[in-house]
């Protein structure tokens, strides 16, 4: 785990990206209430991806996944969150919208 990485950072960036995601309700088939819940389901499933994703490159002995971004790790590293998100995200909105 990063040292510049808090509990309070996670918290304010969850909450903050899930009350984006309420602004940003009008553009999705969800009202106010459904908007926030399924921001806040996309964030925590980011997050657990991208630990994830990093534990299983750290016990394989691959740090980054290339320096095309000086000091962000490689191009698939930016791809880790959308591991768990993504799949999470379609079988949520296919079971309760569909």
């Amino acid at each position: 785990m990063s040292p510049s990485k808090t509990v309070e950072g996670f918290f304010w960036g969850v909450l903050s990206a899930s009350l984006l995601g309420v602004m940003l309700h009008w553009m999705t088939p969800f009202n106010t209430w459904q908007a926030f819940l399924m921001s806040l389901l996309i964030c925590l499933m980011g997050f657990l991806g991208g630990l994830v994703m990093s534990a299983m490159k750290r016990s394989m002995g691959v740090k980054d996944w290339g320096n095309m971004i000086s000091g962000h790790g490689g191009i698939l590293d930016r791809m880790d969150s959308l591991c768990f998100s993504a799949p999470i995200f379609f079988h949520v909105v296919r079971y309760f919208w569909a």
